[in-house]
């Protein structure tokens, strides 16, 4: 017959194999990625010397104000988060936790992840050009559009080629620019037909463009919740849906009008 133990000594050999597992998940990678605010970018202005956006075959129009794309920064696919970094992030405005096949889903290497968010750039900004001159009633036989952005990659920026091609080319209709002279940065997918599409990291994109001193963003309106929960002071989030309510919502914003908000 075993000897019957007191309780705390009970306790103490219970809590033994807990404490085993939590010294393994310390030292343990986990699947996780650690991002934080990344760089932005200026459509309507240039990238190493060569314009973002680059129009021929017809007038384009001097703009004023600014369109910042924005991104994040994140670790790599193999790089080791430890349940040490996972909860300082949880404790932190300026970085997120976030489940690493969000950040990486088509998995592989480094380099093969490169490849494809750089394909998810060529595509996205051939789109763009397609939901631009659709919204415009162009038709691209006429119209030559060339995008160019450098060492950045993924789809989040095709909202914002699609609104700067728009403000070359026409601004705010009335001859004025869509920016109003404004610092207007945001994030969304786009498609051929104008839809915006969510993205990701909106909280951390907020940051990036209020930090480079954007006033106004242009959320995707299915983030709105995640972008108005840490949102900074002093930048107001327009939620879009749609290549044709971000465009009157930044004319609204200019002539005093009523403008969505989250």
């Amino acid at each position: 017959m075993l000897p019957r133990l007191s309780r705390p000594r009970t306790l103490a050999l219970c809590a033994l194999p807990v404490l085993a597992l939590f010294g393994t998940a310390v030292l343990a990678p986990l699947p996780f990625t650690l991002a934080q605010p990344g760089t932005t970018a200026n459509v309507l202005g240039d990238d190493k010397g060569t314009p973002v956006i680059r129009i021929e075959g017809t007038p384009t129009r001097a703009t004023d104000g600014k369109l910042l794309m924005t991104t994040i920064i994140a670790t790599g696919p193999k790089a080791d988060v430890g349940i040490g970094d996972v909860v300082d992030g949880w404790f932190r405005t300026d970085r997120a936790v976030m489940p690493r096949d969000s950040v990486y889903p088509s998995g592989g290497s480094e380099k093969e992840i490169e490849r494809h968010n750089l394909q998810d750039m060529r595509e996205s900004q051939n789109v763009a050009v397609e939901a631009a001159l659709n919204y415009l009633d162009k038709k691209p036989g006429s119209v030559d559009v060339t995008l160019h952005l450098a060492d950045v990659g993924g789809p989040s920026a095709g909202l914002f080629f699609a609104l700067g091609i728009i403000d070359k080319l026409a601004g705010d209709g009335s001859g004025g620019d869509l920016t109003g002279g404004r610092t207007v940065a945001g994030t969304g997918t786009i498609e051929a037909d104008g839809t915006v599409g969510a993205v990701g990291g909106v909280s951390l994109k907020t940051r990036a463009a209020r930090r480079d001193g954007a006033t106004v963003f242009l959320v995707p309106k299915a983030e709105c919740g995640q972008a108005k929960a840490e949102k900074p002071e002093g930048l107001r989030l327009i939620p879009v849906t749609t290549l044709k309510n971000a465009v009157s919502s930044l004319r609204a914003l200019d002539r005093g009008g009523k403008v969505p908000s989250c």
